[in-house]
């Protein structure tokens, strides 16, 4: 009886372990939920939370926007959303977040994604929205756009009426997270 050496049977088991991981790679759903989030907002985090209910993971793309100026640099709003996601304790998959720059269609493809998400709020939001989903659809047909409306309460929260609100000296704290309104107030005792 030919019996086969220790290391023959584990280099074996742990081929057929690699192989198995790298299917389950492969099958695993991606997501990308794109943003400027200066700053990220409780409506941000709403649908953070519910799109990482819909994949197995959950790319927070954090982009330079530079037409809208942001308040705060990409750095700091990575950073912010970092700290409210590792916050969150009814996220459904591994979340990350990342600064992206670029075509966003072709960083969810190098992402391996297999769908962009998109927040609406308002009839307003949706035919922007509308308009670049087909764009992307001609990109690259293959990933989808998933929108997900945001609940009555966060409908009418965006990031700019948050800043507009904070600078003169409105209450911010229900729409924001407390280290992101620490961060909006400390922004402001330094640039008056």
């Amino acid at each position: 009886m030919d019996q086969k050496p220790a290391s023959f049977i584990l280099l074996h088991i742990l081929t057929i372990d690699l192989l198995h991981f790298l299917w389950f790679l492969r099958r695993m759903r991606i997501g990308i939920y794109p943003g400027t989030f200066d700053p990220v907002t409780k409506g941000h985090l709403h649908i953070i939370k519910r799109a990482s209910k819909l994949v197995d993971h959950l790319i927070v793309a954090v982009a330079p926007n530079a037409k809208k100026a942001p308040f705060f640099d990409q750095r700091e709003r990575v950073n912010m959303v970092q700290e409210d996601i590792d916050n969150l304790h009814d996220k459904a998959c591994p979340i990350v977040v990342e600064a992206f720059d670029g075509l966003l269609i072709k960083y969810a493809k190098e992402k391996e994604a297999a769908c962009i998400f998109r927040g609406l709020r308002a009839v307003s939001d949706f035919e922007f929205e509308f308009q670049m989903t087909g764009m992307n659809a001609k990109l690259d047909p293959e990933i989808e756009t998933v929108f997900l409306m945001a609940s009555d309460k966060w409908q009418f929260v965006s990031s700019s009426f948050i800043k507009e609100i904070g600078a003169l000296g409105g209450k911010i704290e229900d729409f924001v997270t407390p280290q992101v309104a620490a961060k909006l107030l400390d922004k402001y005792a330094k640039n008056p």
